[in-house]
């Protein structure tokens, strides 16, 4: 078996992600899964929560997919089978998801907007897996029910609260006067589900609310200001950071499917405000009020789509934040030490369908960070809400996609083009990618197929002086060097570009790995940062509970910046899928 360097691998990190996917769920519970995690009580603990339902079914069954596409693995089929029941058996007659009866919770059954947009993101990832009429048909009455219960003005269509009950919408007050509370929860997230609905399977209902809502933020709503900054008002939930990335990557990907440019540039002016309010290696805030201290990954997994979808339409420069926030803060925010963490041997203390002690940091090993700070897994800091969860199930399956995200683009094109997006190890069936970083400034990509040109995006900080190009095609008496200066060796876009790669070429990128240091502000506080490339090394000041950043390895000893020495090497097991999804 082939090696590789022992760098990033987003699938195995998938993989990983998959044991809190599936410890999520309460056993003695019909297998609903906990939505929180509090990991600084002794013993840690798992709870409940009104979001167990629509919301945690979907965003876990949309993982377990993701993730066996990366893997080629289904090691969790049983519980993807339970998850993806449990969201089927949710959907009322009506084609809605509704919420379900807690004996210790303080909700009723209602079909929340944003339990709608979870259940339909399943929905149809199943449906792109399988093909399985039977979730298509679910799926069909979902949208149909979306389409339905929109209030219908002559230029707008909304939903005038948060949840509709089976009598109709919980006041028609809010019809009367035309009162829509923060449609990029309710509406504006719902455009990228919809859309791919419709992608996938011609729907003119989700294509048309697509329309619909588009027009609605922004033209009509006010959630962004002119100048693409967040509406901070209080009845827009203080700008929350998660509904409005999430609304931003719905736009940009209908902007795009639609060809809607002006509504491209309305996308980009609103995510380049919203960089300005993230750190450069992914930590976002909570929303601009007092939930700003807390990271939801949702929020970076929104970033990431939302970054790739603008490079896919022309905007490259993106690529380099999607790589950013991959590298740093996506998979430094995955739990994978537990020492930190007390849990209790057995069931002994549990609460019955509400809380669980037992193996709760065994549980959740490979979950994402619900709400942390920026040098630390848990944010327990004195401003805002203070300390609340560590851990939670929307999270848990966002992070998941997330990774996917970024190992779908890693490599993409066709027979004429082949494009390296991203410089992280991928197995992609035109190509093999193989990277060195952050060790070494190398990678090198082995092409599965002949192309008409292969091109690869190296990052602004390598430069091209520099940089040297060897190729080396199967059977040729040897290698080919070409350095980065030469003419004729950059394509339009930015891209290195090598002609006429024949299958079975090995082409080997090098390029110095320049060492930065970077100030900047996050929920209030300042933090140091050390880069080695688009790689994190430390922060400071560092992290009290589970530090972030701190140990991470990153050269090889003794090396010169363009590395020398020793790089640890494993075996390549990476995975081809049978077929690509487009994403």
């Amino acid at each position: 078996m082939n090696e590789i360097p022992a760098t990033l691998l987003l699938e195995e990190r998938a993989a990983l992600a998959m044991n809190a996917v599936a410890g999520l769920a309460d056993a003695d519970y019909d297998h609903i899964p906990y939505f929180s995690a509090n990991l600084l009580e002794r013993p840690a603990y798992l709870r409940h929560g009104d979001w167990d339902y629509g919301s945690s079914h979907g965003r876990l069954t949309d993982a377990a997919v993701l993730a066996r596409q990366m893997t080629g693995r289904s090691d969790w089929a049983e519980s993807e089978r339970r998850y993806r029941s449990g969201l089927l058996r949710f959907l009322g007659p009506d084609g809605l998801t509704y919420r379900q009866v807690n004996p210790r919770g303080h909700w009723e059954p209602n079909a929340n907007l944003i339990d709608q947009r979870a259940t339909l993101l399943a929905l149809t990832t199943s449906y792109v897996d399988s093909q399985d009429p039977d979730l298509k048909a679910a799926a069909d009455r979902q949208v149909a029910a979306l389409v339905r219960i929109a209030v219908k003005e002559r230029d707008a269509w909304y939903y005038p609260a948060s949840e509709y009950k089976p009598d109709g919408w919980p006041s028609r007050n809010a019809i009367d006067l035309h009162l829509a509370p923060d449609p990029a929860s309710f509406s504006g997230r719902l455009i990228m589900p919809l859309l791919r609905y419709h992608q996938a399977t011609g729907s003119q209902d989700a294509l048309d609310l697509c329309g619909w809502f588009a027009r609605l933020i922004v033209t009509k709503s006010g959630v962004f200001n002119p100048d693409g900054s967040f509406n901070a008002a209080l009845a827009y939930r203080s700008a929350h950071f998660h509904t409005r990335i999430g609304t931003l990557d719905g736009l940009a990907r209908y902007a795009v499917h639609a060809g809607y440019h002006a509504l491209t540039e309305f996308t980009r002016r609103a995510y380049d405000w919203a960089l300005g309010h993230v750190t450069s290696f992914g930590w976002t805030p909570g929303d601009l009020g007092e939930q700003r201290y807390e990271h939801e990954c949702c929020s970076l997994v929104d970033l990431i789509s939302t970054a790739i979808t603008l490079a896919k339409a022309g905007h490259t420069g993106y690529w380099s934040v999607a790589e950013r926030f991959l590298r740093n803060h996506l998979t430094e925010s995955q739990l994978l030490e537990l020492d930190w963490v007390e849990s209790a041997p057995d069931t002994s203390r549990d609460e019955h369908g509400w809380i669980t002690y037992a193996r709760v940091g065994e549980r959740v090993r490979g979950a994402f960070a619900g709400y942390g700070a920026p040098n630390d897994f848990v944010s327990d800091v004195p401003f805002g809400r203070g300390h609340t969860s560590d851990v939670q199930a929307c999270c848990v399956g966002s992070g998941v996609r997330g990774l996917f995200l970024g190992w779908n683009n890693v490599v993409t094109g066709d027979d004429q083009i082949v494009r390296v997006n991203l410089l992280l190890s991928r197995a992609h069936r035109l190509a093999r990618v193989a990277s060195w970083l952050p060790y070494r400034g190398r990678v090198d990509i082995t092409m599965s197929a002949a192309a008409r040109e292969l091109r690869v995006r190296i990052p602004d900080w390598a430069g091209y002086a520099k940089l040297t190009v060897t190729r080396q095609p199967p059977g040729a008496d040897g290698p080919r060097v070409t350095k980065g200066s030469e003419p004729g060796l950059w394509a339009p876009d930015g891209y290195l570009s090598v002609a006429g790669p024949r299958p079975g070429e090995r082409v080997t990128i090098e390029f110095p790995v320049p060492e930065t240091t970077v100030t900047e502000m996050a929920a209030d506080r300042e933090f140091v940062t050390a880069w080695r490339g688009d790689d994190v090394t430390r922060i400071s000041p560092e992290g009290t509970i589970r530090p972030m950043y701190s140990a991470r390895p990153m050269r090889d000893a003794g090396t010169t910046q363009t590395g020398t020495g020793q790089t640890p090497m494993r075996k390549d097991t990476m995975h081809v899928p049978a077929a690509e999804w487009a994403w």
